[in-house]
């Protein structure tokens, strides 16, 4: 039994004839009438009584006929549905998310402006660090992730830049360089920071950021004295409260209210900036992740406000 037999049928039991169902059909009425003939050979009993002037359902045509019906219904739902994910208007995304990443008001207003606009696509939200980014957009775990400087840049992945923002100083509220300042917001040349101990967050986690503190701080002539490093930005933040060294973050940190901290600006010219890069797979396989990129691409890069 083939799904054309089912609408075939289905016509038939709505004109009451073979003539006017093969018109409808486009069709000749013989080989509609075989076909009908076939198919209720093929399943063993009549479904139309033939009268002179037509056809009427059998008791049986008529159950076969609510059934047939829910099956070419489900099948068009079949469709449209996978049309509907094809376009990326159904579907789920898993997005990635680094920790400083998260903090910058781009990514959470680009997530939260798609949902708005498409309502009907699930988003899974996944915390990583940027040495996981690759692995799992590579192995199909996450869609697309937001991170800041990738660990390395596979030809199977793109790496799209969106923004750049400042770093900044994070100080205990009661540093030596905040009281010559007498509270004023001065900025703070990196140089100055030469003698400090500092916490970073671990190489292996994020390795580019890592490698751009320590060329910007050799360029202003000292290596620093790394004596934590943490797995998280937000931990480094938290161990300068106690008093226990200096980091540095991008701007956006600024937006946890850490207390006990101060963050400053750094001085040019070995002022430092952190990107905001979105991460996808060169060629992308879920319709919904394809739709948010190019969203993102359209509406956000370079700071570009949502119209």
């Amino acid at each position: 039994m083939e799904l054309r037999h089912l609408r075939y049928f289905l016509v038939v039991a709505e004109e009451g004839q073979f003539t006017r169902a093969a018109s409808r059909l486009a069709m000749q009425q013989p080989p509609l009438s075989q076909q009908i003939r076939l198919l209720e050979e093929e399943i063993g009993f009549d479904l139309f009584e033939r009268l002179p002037r037509g056809v009427v359902l059998t008791e049986a045509g008529k159950a076969f006929a609510q059934d047939a019906q829910r099956i070419i219904e489900g099948l068009q739902h079949a469709v449209e549905r996978a049309a509907r994910i094809a376009r990326g208007e159904l579907g789920t995304i898993s997005i990635g998310l680094t920790s400083s990443a998260s903090f910058h008001p781009l990514t959470t207003e680009a997530i939260r402006e798609f949902r708005r606009l498409h309502p009907d696509v699930g988003i899974d939200l996944i915390e990583l660090n940027a040495a996981e980014v690759n692995e799992r957009l590579a192995g199909g775990l996450v869609h697309v992730a937001f991170l800041r400087k990738p660990v390395e840049r596979p030809p199977s992945l793109s790496f799209d830049v969106l923004e750049e923002e400042p770093m900044v100083v994070v100080l205990p509220e009661d540093h030596a360089l905040l009281r010559r300042r007498r509270g004023r917001q001065s900025d703070i040349a990196l140089r100055e920071l030469a003698d400090e101990p500092f916490i970073f967050v671990r190489r292996p986690g994020s390795p580019g950021m890592y490698a751009d503190i320590l060329t910007a701080c050799r360029e202003a002539g000292f290596s620093p004295n790394v004596v934590r490093e943490v797995p998280r930005m937000l931990s480094g933040i938290k161990l300068v409260s106690t008093g226990l060294g200096v980091t540095l973050v991008p701007a956006s940190m600024q937006r946890y209210n850490q207390a006990g901290v101060v963050y400053r600006r750094l001085k040019m010219p070995h002022a430092l900036t952190a990107p905001i890069t979105l991460s996808f797979p060169t060629t992308q396989q879920n319709g919904a992740a394809s739709r948010f990129v190019e969203f993102v691409q359209q509406h956000f890069r370079q700071g570009k406000a949502v119209s």
